[in-house]
């Protein structure tokens, strides 16, 4: 598992299995982390200069604007495939 080290992603008293491994990112490094930008251009593009008056106002931005970036691989691909991305040979079971 692959850790970012936000403070709000530690645990106390986390229990590793024995089958597992923790990798920490170093400390600040969004290219190993491609979700990062996608939040950033969430924030960007369906919140700018925005005061919502409730949390389910927030929330209902939300659920009208992630689709928009969902249905645009273009976009998704520009913001997070990194060249090392491109080249890494993914193989799955």
């Amino acid at each position: 598992m692959v850790l970012d080290g936000a403070s709000s992603h530690k645990a106390k008293a986390l229990l590793v299995p024995a089958n597992g491994r923790l990798i920490a990112l170093p400390a600040y490094s969004p290219e190993f982390n491609p979700q990062e930008p996608i939040w950033d251009e969430l924030r960007e593009k369906e919140f700018p200069n925005r005061v919502y008056e409730s949390m389910e106002a927030v929330i209902a931005q939300l659920m009208d604007g992630m689709p928009r970036l969902c249905n645009d691989p273009a976009r998704i691909r520009s913001i997070t495939a990194w060249p090392w991305i491109l080249t890494i040979n993914l193989k799955a079971n």
